[in-house]
């Protein structure tokens, strides 16, 4: 029976990345807004999720938006820093995570956030949804957006939606199948994985880790035989001798019925069950493996056992049926080029012009429907798939940057969070309209926290210019994701345009009015002496690094060797030298072999690489 019915201009239902995001986005640009979390915690995979070493939008030139901003807040809050694995350049305490979070909601007086709930019905009006139906309670809003980790109100409003594998046959994607198959049949979509974090307890000892119902070690069996235990350990070390344990080789993923996540509530409750016994065995064997130094950590996470997440490591859901849908060509570099081609759509915005009026001045910014680049969210990350105990080949869409790999840049098109035929709603997490192919891509949480600041600020707009989400003008959704006054968010992937460039806003807009001069090379033609500029963010980063004197080895294109000479603490140690910055990349490329350089970084001992942020000649 229903209580109580609250009325909000925005309601987010899901505490996941996206949806913590939307959430904090529409309500700072001014809609009375409505969270709904079932967790405790806000920030899904980055928090409550467990898994605090986020992948993708790494470089200083995709650290923008709530995405750059939660970096920030993450490197003032972490004591010891962030350079802890060697999987992530950003390891940390998920629980400073969720504060970060809880902090911003909390200063928002327009932004109520209820807690320990689900949805449970949806309610519409002909072809709008209207409200959304909790234990004891409704709301009503005037834009729903589904957060939910599964993609739950798709279901429940009976909005078109996939689940599982499209063959190669629907859309030419070179690594869809050709027909359906074992594999297929027996991992409808990717593998969840429960997270559990370990811990180093060194002569103290821990407590035994009991087996859990269906240990089986032969599951296990050679799970870091090709890295070492100590380097599969470090694979996603945390702070204070802390380990995520989210490994995928013979580890902790679970996929065994994973279709029983959308049949029922009891169904999808025995998988959940089974994938976290799975993770207890997998801990359970590292310790029986390595040794009781090796435990449970303890007081990770707000509830018991604390050392496991507050839920599954969700990698793909149900996945919306869009305007446009996100396809593997879309996410794969173009021929002959380091970056994908950017979303040109000229008639998705050929929309009423009259509905932005003479109250938002885009004369500036281009004619809103004279050839539009749909992009509103940018992501970087190599095609990832898991199936236990597969390993499924696709395109590769890696490059060497930097002195090390990373992804071929993409974007995500605002159509794509839009459903084909109902209107009042859009989605912000993994749900997107997306392939199951190209889902690998899409899935990593920068992107996901950038749809869902893209979406929140949509939501917050279509209620200012009273429009559906379809007929609000991408322009202008760009428009104000690029001059937030707070996270203001990267729409194009630039590799040499970092936010505090004085000309990022010019360039951003420059190839949304002329998508078609993207450059293939993912570099825009910077201003000679201002492609730098000595701010107070560089500033920043030089004062938090150490100073190193050395011998510089180039080993290959982008592959270089560091051999310390001072200070003498480190005289002779060899370092990989990686960076994230564009023009520390190009000084390198430049830099002669086997000459001597003086250079600022942040050592990860775990990775071996020295993470450069200034370097001179000598």
């Amino acid at each position: 029976m229903v209580n109580q019915t609250y009325t909000a201009d925005v309601l987010v239902v899901g505490g996941g990345t996206g949806g913590t995001a939307a959430a904090i986005q529409a309500a700072r640009r001014g809609a009375k807004t409505i969270l709904i979390s079932e967790f405790p915690w806000l920030g899904g995979m980055l928090t409550s999720a467990g898994v605090s070493a986020p992948d993708g939008n790494e470089l200083e030139a995709f650290q923008t938006g709530l995405w750059g901003a939660f970096l920030q807040e993450l490197r003032q809050r972490q004591p010891g820093g962030l350079d802890n694995s060697w999987v992530s350049f950003f390891s940390y305490d998920p629980q400073i995570g969720a504060e970060i979070f809880a902090d911003w909601v909390q200063e928002l007086p327009n932004l109520y956030w209820i807690s320990g709930q689900v949805p449970i019905e949806v309610f519409r009006q002909g072809d709008s949804i209207t409200s959304v139906r909790f234990a004891d309670f409704a709301v009503t809003a005037k834009i729903i957006l589904d957060a939910t980790e599964l993609g739950d109100l798709l279901a429940l409003a009976e909005i078109p939606y996939r689940w599982s594998w499209e063959l190669q046959s629907e859309w030419g994607e070179p690594s869809a199948p050709v027909t359906f198959n074992p594999l297929t049949k027996r991992y409808p979509v990717q593998a969840p994985t429960w997270v559990v974090i370990m811990q180093d307890f060194g002569e103290a000892y821990a407590p035994e880790i009991p087996a859990a119902p269906n240990y089986n070690p032969s599951q296990f069996t050679g799970a870091w035989d090709s890295y070492g235990a100590e380097t599969f350990l470090n694979y996603g070390r945390l702070p204070d001798g802390r380990f995520m344990i989210n490994w995928p080789i013979c580890g902790n993923d679970y996929g065994e019925g994973v279709g029983r996540l959308i049949e029922s509530d009891v169904s999808r409750g025995e998988f959940i069950q089974e994938s976290r016994w799975h993770s207890q065995n997998f801990a359970h064997f590292i310790q029986n493996q390595l040794g009781l130094r090796y435990g449970l950590a303890k007081k990770v996470f707000p509830h018991a056992p604390t050392a496991f997440a507050l839920h599954p490591y969700y990698r793909e859901s149900r996945r919306l049926v869009g305007l446009t849908t996100v396809r593997e060509q879309d996410i794969l570099p173009i021929a002959g080029g380091r970056v994908a081609s950017i979303f040109n759509d000229r008639n998705f915005c050929a929309r009423k012009a009259s509905l932005i009026g003479e109250a938002i001045a885009l004369q500036p910014f281009g004619h809103p429907t004279a050839g539009v680049c749909e992009a509103i969210a940018i992501g970087n990350y190599a095609n990832d798939h898991h199936y236990p105990g597969v390993q499924f080949p696709l395109q590769p869409k890696s490059i060497r940057w930097g002195g090390r790999w990373t992804g071929t840049p993409f974007t995500i098109p605002y159509s794509s969070l839009i459903p084909a035929t109902t209107d009042g709603f859009l989605v912000c997490e993994k749900n997107i309209s997306v392939s199951h192919i190209a889902n690998g891509a899409t899935r990593l949480q920068p992107v996901v926290m950038g749809i869902g600041q893209a979406a929140g600020m949509a939501a917050a707009m279509c209620v200012e210019l009273n429009c559906q989400p379809r007929d609000l003008p991408v322009r202008a959704l760009q428009t104000a994701l690029l001059s937030d006054n707070r996270s203001k968010a990267a729409i194009i992937p630039l590799f040499n345009l970092p936010p505090n460039h004085s000309d990022w806003l010019h360039w951003q807009l420059y190839y949304l009015n002329n998508p078609q001069a993207y450059p293939a090379n993912g570099y825009c033609p910077c201003l000679p002496g201002n492609e730098y500029p000595d701010s107070a963010f560089d500033k920043a980063l030089i004062w938090e690094s150490n100073c190193f004197k050395g011998i510089f080895y180039r080993l290959d294109q982008q592959e270089y060797r560091f051999t310390v000479t001072a200070p003498a603490a480190y005289q002779g140690q060899n370092w990989q030298l990686v960076t994230l910055r564009s023009h520390i990349d190009e000084q390198l490329r430049a830099y002669p072999h086997e000459q001597l350089v003086t250079l600022w970084g942040r050592q990860n001992h775990f990775g071996n690489w020295l993470l450069v942020e200034h370097l001179n000649k000598g």
